[in-house]
C-alpha cells in the first residue's frame, strides 16, 4: 500500500447531480418515512398558526413533505411570494393561506412528479378557503436560473425549505432569489449547513446528497456567498442539529456536524453594512403580526417586546422598516436617523429585553458579527 494518500475521483457534474436530485425525488422517496437521516425532521415545531393550517391540507401533499424547518412567516398578507423548490407544495399551501385572496404565490420545481401533486389540490384548497380564484401557480424549472416570467424585482418574499444544499451552483440560487425579490423584500429561508467544507468523495455520495447531507454548505461559506449576491449581514433565526442515523452513512460523514437552520437575508441595497453600526436608534414594535401580539423574534438574539424601546444598529433598524423600505416596515417604529455615527454598535449586553420574552434574547448570537 502506497504511503501516500489516494487523488479523489474528478467531481460530479452540475448535470448529474440535478438528474440525480430529480430521480430520488421522483421516483426513489415514495414518502418522507424513506428517509434515512433526519434532515428533512430536523426542526422545532412551527407556530401553532402554521399548524393549524398544515393540519387541513390534503394528505397527498404532505405525505411527500421533505423539509427541514418552517420558512413561513407571519404577517405576509397581500405579499408575493416564491418558492424554490416547492416539490409536492406544502409550503406553497400555507403560505397561500397567509396571504389571503390578494397575495400571490409561485413554486418552482424541476420533478414533474411532485408538481403533479402539488397542481392537483390547488384549486381545490383555494376554493375551500373561500377564494374566487386559485392563488397559487407552479412553474417547471430550475432554481439556478429562474423561469423567464420571474421578473427583476416581482416578489417581495423568497422562501425555500431544504432545497439549496441539492443545488450544484448555490451562488446563482443567491444571486436569482437577490434578483427577482423587491427593494425591501427578504429571503426567509431553511436549509442543511455543516460546521466545515466536506470532502469530494462525502459530496459524490448519491444517497447522501439526495438526504440533503452531501450538499451542505460550510456556514462560513454560505456567509461569504450571501454577502456577495449582495445579501449583507444574513440573520440566523434557528438551529437545530441532524443525525445521520444509518450507520453505514454516518461512518462516512465522520466528525461533521450538519445543522437545519433558518436564515433571513434582507434586500436592503445601500442600508446594510458589514459591521453593526451605532446611529443610536430605538425601534418600538407595534405588536401587530398575527400569533405574535407579545413580541416579535427578528433573529436569535434580537427578541423586541410589544411596546418597548429596542436599541438597534443600524441594520436591524434597516430590517424592521428604517425610511419605510423592509416589508416589516408597518409593524415597528423606528426613532433616530443616520446622521450621528456613535462608532460599533455595542452587543456586549443584552438591549432591552427580559429573559422571559425568549431564551434567544441575548445579544450574542451563536457566530458572526456582533448583529
Amino acid at each position: 500500500m502506497s504511503c501516500c494518500p489516494t487523488k479523489e475521483a474528478p467531481a460530479k457534474s452540475g448535470e448529474t447531480i440535478m438528474k440525480e436530485v430529480e430521480e430520488y425525488y421522483g421516483k426513489v422517496l415514495s414518502t418522507s418515512k424513506d428517509l434515512k437521516t433526519s434532515a428533512c425532521t430536523a426542526s422545532a415545531r412551527p407556530h401553532r398558526l402554521i399548524m393549524d393550517i398544515i393540519k387541513k391540507l390534503p394528505n397527498a401533499v404532505t405525505e411527500k413533505f421533505y423539509g427541514c424547518g418552517a420558512p413561513l412567516p407571519l404577517g405576509i398578507d397581500g405579499l408575493s411570494v416564491l418558492d424554490l423548490g416547492s416539490g409536492s407544495g406544502r409550503d406553497c399551501y400555507v403560505a397561500a393561506t397567509l396571504v389571503g385572496e390578494q397575495g400571490k404565490v409561485t413554486g418552482i420545481d424541476m420533478t414533474q412528479e411532485q408538481l403533479v401533486v402539488a397542481r392537483e389540490h390547488a384549486e381545490a384548497y383555494t376554493k375551500s378557503l373561500g377564494y374566487a380564484k386559485c392563488n397559487m401557480e407552479y412553474l417547471h424549472g430550475y432554481i439556478e436560473k429562474f423561469p423567464e416570467s420571474i421578473k427583476d424585482g416581482s416578489y417581495d418574499m423568497v422562501i425555500s425549505n431544504c432545497v439549496v444544499n441539492l443545488s450544484p451552483d448555490k451562488p446563482a440560487v443567491l444571486r436569482e432569489a437577490y434578483r427577482a425579490l423587491k427593494e425591501g423584500g427578504e429571503f426567509y429561508f431553511s436549509d442543511v449547513y455543516c460546521d466545515r467544507r466536506l470532502p469530494q468523495h462525502v459530496k459524490d455520495h448519491e444517497v447522501l446528497w439526495g438526504e440533503c447531507i452531501s450538499g451542505a454548505l460550510y456556514i462560513e461559506d454560505f456567509i461569504r456567498e450571501s454577502n456577495k449576491a449582495g445579501f449583507t449581514d444574513p440573520r440566523e433565526l434557528s438551529r437545530d442539529e441532524i443525525k445521520v442515523l444509518d450507520p453505514e452513512l454516518s461512518a462516512i460523514t465522520g466528525n461533521a456536524k450538519f445543522y437545519s437552520i433558518t436564515y433571513r437575508l434582507f434586500k436592503l441595497p445601500g442600508m446594510l453594512e458589514t459591521k453593526c453600526e451605532d446611529y443610536g436608534q430605538f425601534a418600538v414594535y407595534k405588536g401587530t403580526i398575527p400569533g405574535n401580539q407579545h413580541n416579535y423574534m427578528l433573529d436569535d438574539h434580537h427578541v423586541l417586546i410589544t411596546g418597548k424601546p429596542f436599541l438597534v444598529c443600524g441594520n436591524t433598524a434597516a430590517m424592521l422598516g428604517e425610511n419605510g423600505k423592509s416589508w416589516l416596515a408597518k409593524h415597528f417604529t423606528i426613532t433616530g436617523d443616520r446622521s450621528v455615527h456613535y462608532g460599533l454598535f455595542d452587543c456586549s449586553s443584552p438591549p432591552a429585553v427580559t429573559a422571559s420574552a425568549s431564551s434567544a434574547a441575548s445579544c450574542a448570537p451563536k457566530g458572526g458579527s456582533c448583529c
